[in-house]
């Protein structure tokens, strides 16, 4: 199966439209239409991007067949790679949150916030 074939699948199935891709990911709806269409092969990051705003294991999008494909060893089956942000519910809605804020801000409000935590992830070790 094409990926994008495969993303279009993920995405009718949840009952997204490209707008909402467009929100969870910050991509624009216009390269999403090109990805699903096949006029444009995303990067590896975009993929993670896409994972991310379905929901799934960014593996999910890579496999061809009509049975999704077993988790690979170690991973949970139905974890999702947007669970490894955050060891529980609480912390990965939190750090959702910040994200979601922080792709809100101004580029000077986000560098003063990052440049902030990077202090205080100096001071702490």
């Amino acid at each position: 199966m094409v990926i994008a074939d495969r993303l279009r699948e993920l995405r009718e199935s949840k009952d997204l439209s490209q707008g909402d891709i467009e929100k969870r990911t910050g991509l624009l709806r216009c390269y999403v239409s090109r990805v699903e269409n096949g006029h444009t092969i995303p990067a590896i990051e975009t993929l993670e991007k896409f994972a991310r705003a379905l929901e799934v294991p960014v593996y999910q999008l890579l496999y061809d067949g009509e049975e999704p494909p077993k988790a690979p060893p170690g991973e949970k089956q139905g974890k999702s790679d947007s669970a490894l942000f955050g060891n529980n519910r609480k912390e990965h809605a939190y750090v959702a949150n910040v994200c979601k804020a922080l792709g809100q801000a101004d580029a000077g409000s986000r560098k003063l916030v990052l440049s902030l935590a990077e202090g205080l992830a100096k001071k702490r070790k």
